[in-house]
């Protein structure tokens, strides 16, 4: 594959990650502070909202690093490795651990929507579940395919 056409990957997944960033500094504070002030009774319920989200942070932040280094490896000729097998079995689970906390909080976002009669909440929750569990299931798509395209490379590598 060309560097130009994994350079611009690299910089797409770079662009990903800073509207995310954004988000977490300037729009998470303040949608746990909303939380807050629907539920002054549910003390904690800011700080809920802010461990769940910025717990599915993590994993989304390190998934996009193994999207990286997969794209570091495909650059030095190593795409058919076991190195990039575990990469993308490492953004299988982190796709897999998003969903699921996100999975978690939902009952939180419904008490927020429940009270803020605001029902596009939990449709926007549901919407990055279901595209964190199909990253999940393509990444694992991708990750047996290419380990049986290694096991094919080197039963042909080993016929003479």
């Amino acid at each position: 594959m060309k560097r130009g056409t994994t350079l611009f990957l690299k910089i797409a997944v770079i662009l990903i990650g800073i509207p995310v960033l954004a988000l977490c500094i300037f729009l998470v504070p303040e949608i746990a502070n909303f939380a807050a002030e629907l539920y002054p009774d549910i003390a904690y319920m800011k700080y809920l909202v802010l461990i769940d989200l910025y717990a599915a942070a993590i994993p989304f932040y390190f998934a996009l690093y193994q999207a990286f280094i997969l794209l570091s490896y495909i650059d030095k000729n190593k795409a058919f490795s076991e190195l990039s097998v575990r990469a993308l079995k490492n953004i299988k689970y982190c796709a897999i651990t998003i969903s699921i906390l996100l999975v978690a909080g939902m009952p939180l976002f419904y008490l927020v929507a429940e009270r803020d009669d605001a029902p596009g909440i939990i449709l926007i929750g549901l919407v990055i579940i279901f595209a964190s569990m199909v990253i999940g299931v393509f990444a694992a798509v991708l990750q047996k395919l290419l380990k049986e395209a290694i096991d094919i490379k080197s039963e042909n590598d080993l016929t003479v």
